[in-house]
């Protein structure tokens, strides 16, 4: 069995009818891994892949509403990013200044800045469901895959949470 939609072209499921897709998508100056995937094609809707389709297509305004989400959460201390922020700060130190793009002088706002997004991965069987439909990767260094945030986002593109790997 196959889907075909305008964005993602043939997507053929596999023996166990999972579907997958994946692509690389040029983002600012970098490359985002995209993909897309849902254990049974039966549960993926025209509809979940024309919103997959719609997210992919608008990464900048996904990007830019992720990055605000994370600028909110810096207002309570035992939040996610503000944990994360300190342990880059305490691992890091003072090489931490060498990945930050634009020293502002609020260390907090120049990591969310300096953040890349690594990847970004649609379930496309989540569409209009609780849990999330994309999850975004974000890591100050692309190497430390550990140490990485992720932005949860509902099929209506708003973000959900975001939390931290561990």
């Amino acid at each position: 069995m196959a889907i075909e939609h305008d964005f993602f072209g043939l997507l053929e499921s596999g023996p166990d009818g999972s579907i997958f897709w994946s692509e690389n998508v040029e983002f600012g100056d970098q490359s985002v891994t995209v993909d897309l995937t849902a254990p049974d094609q039966d549960d993926v809707s025209t509809e979940a892949l024309d919103v997959a389709a719609s997210l992919i297509s608008s990464l900048e305004a996904v990007d830019l509403a992720a990055r605000n989400a994370m600028v909110n959460e810096l207002d309570s201390r035992t939040s996610e990013v503000t944990e994360y922020i300190l342990q880059q700060q305490a691992t890091l130190g003072d090489e931490l200044d060498d990945l930050l793009l634009d020293a502002s002088g609020d260390t907090h706002i120049d990591v969310i800045k300096a953040l890349q997004l690594m990847s970004m991965t649609i379930l496309a069987d989540e569409h209009g469901g609780a849990d999330p439909f994309a999850v975004l990767e974000y890591a100050l260094d692309p190497d430390a895959t550990d140490d990485v945030l992720l932005v949860n986002l509902a099929s209506d593109g708003r973000v959900q949470s975001v939390t931290s790997a561990d």
